[in-house]
């Protein structure tokens, strides 16, 4: 990688910061990132298992306050995103660097303390959502061997552990290219059983469904939306493949981040479209969350929809899990650098899935909770308070000194307000309720 010289005439911009060169022993060969390639990238970070938990928290308020909560949120994390990308992009122009991480450009501007504080959002985000990947697909996991082996429902601690002793266990054993390839096929089930899934729901709709309205039922369901749609992580490495060229930054972000909006708007529709009154006032105990998916995986509208709902469910958990213990062994990775006792395979995966599989094992019904804590403390703090934090402090210290300075962000201070108090709020209701219970 060569940096660009940045000799500029009136007549003449200067887009990317950098370039990718190969030499191949006779000369050098320039090899860019593409948009596509890195909107796929923002894509898959989005399109994960968070999207399992939408419709049991946007029940209660109906698919048009839902849909409208979605779209509010996504462009939350749009904007989130392109502040990510402009601080990268401004901090590797400043430190003339090539490639930087998300933590590493947090601990450049806002220094050790704001790493610190990143860096235990990062690693709560991360074992809340284990915990919640592996209560749920060990649940599915369980109720898919009772039916085939036509017994009783299984204890869900069976569930739980065979869950990650299995796929924790391929992940220690296989090499990376192994799990590479694997996860790509279960990325085709989850694309494959997703548009199957539509097909056979979308018959299924009821009309009085989509009518339904309840607006103040919507604040609860805001902190797992912003789950589901964060891909604030990826950034720096998005920014690093398209070469720090903010035209195209800017453009797979945008179209990274609608199409899993998109996917997430027409499943929310369906799935809430499919369940009927009579499916939630029959089953819900009014203590514990209303899962549409679990009735709808029991065959409530159908054996086809419910055998679907299951594999699509399994599969999107699968490849989420796989993503998030791969990045917290290379968060641990870096903390236990040089340290021979803690840096090997076993430690590592031991310290990774032992603790999340711990705490699942003895709250099964943990899922919903650990999505909605990592929503409201982790994504608020890492997709929210930390971006706002470094475009000001960035944008201020670029004014002082007379450098130049490229917003990705448009609205100046007022934006970047309305980004923390969005935040706070999030976690300021989220401790009322605590509180109150």
């Amino acid at each position: 990688m060569l940096p660009i010289e940045t000799v500029l005439k009136d007549s003449e911009q200067v887009t990317r910061l950098f370039s990718h060169l190969e030499f191949d022993g006779k000369k050098h060969n320039h090899q860019p990132g593409s948009v596509l390639g890195s909107t796929a990238l923002i894509a898959g970070t989005t399109v994960g298992a968070g999207i399992l938990a939408l419709p049991a928290v946007t029940l209660p308020s109906g698919i048009i306050p839902s849909t409208s909560g979605l779209i509010a949120v996504w462009l939350y994390a749009l904007v989130s995103g392109l502040l990510v990308a402009e601080v990268t992009l401004n901090t590797m122009r400043t430190e003339g660097r090539v490639s930087i991480g998300f933590l590493g450009v947090v601990e450049k501007i806002l220094g050790k303390l704001g790493a610190k504080m990143a860096g235990g959002a990062y690693l709560f985000m991360h074992y809340a959502l284990l915990v919640a990947y592996i209560t749920q697909g060990g649940e599915i996991l369980g109720y898919a061997a009772a039916k085939i082996w036509s017994v009783q429902i299984l204890p869900t601690w069976m569930g739980t552990t065979t869950f990650t002793l299995l796929f924790g266990g391929i992940m220690y054993l296989g090499r990376e290219k192994f799990i590479e390839k694997l996860n790509s096929a279960f990325v085709g089930i989850v694309i494959v059983s997703f548009l199957g899934l539509l097909f056979f729901a979308g018959r299924n709709i009821q009309s009085a469904q989509l009518l339904f309205q309840n607006w103040s039922a919507l604040g609860s369901a805001i902190s797992v939306m912003s789950v589901a749609l964060f891909f604030q992580n990826v950034v720096p490495l998005v920014v690093t493949q398209l070469e720090g060229d903010a035209g195209k930054i800017r453009q797979s972000i945008l179209i990274g981040s609608v199409i899993p909006l998109i996917m997430f708007l027409a499943w929310n529709a369906v799935i809430l479209g499919s369940v009927s009154a009579d499916m939630q006032y029959d089953t819900s105990d009014g203590r514990t969350v209303f899962d549409p998916l679990q009735i709808l995986r029991a065959g409530g509208a159908g054996e086809w929809l419910g055998v679907l709902v299951s594999i699509f469910s399994e599969f999107a958990i699968v490849t989420s899990f796989i993503g998030f213990v791969y990045g917290l062994l290379d968060l641990f990775e870096d903390i236990f650098l040089g340290q021979s006792k803690l840096s090997s395979r076993f430690p590592l995966y031991s310290l990774v899935l032992f603790p999340p599989m711990t705490l699942g094992t003895l709250n099964p019904s943990i899922f919903f909770t650990a999505l909605d804590y990592t929503g409201t403390f982790s994504i608020s703090v890492l997709g929210g308070i930390i971006p706002a934090l470094m475009s000001w402090k960035q944008r201020q210290e670029q004014e002082n000194s007379d450098s130049t300075n490229q917003p990705l962000v448009p609205g100046g201070k007022l934006t970047l307000i309305v980004m923390i108090a969005v935040a706070l709020t999030m976690m300021g209701r989220q401790i009322l309720v605590i509180y109150t219970e």
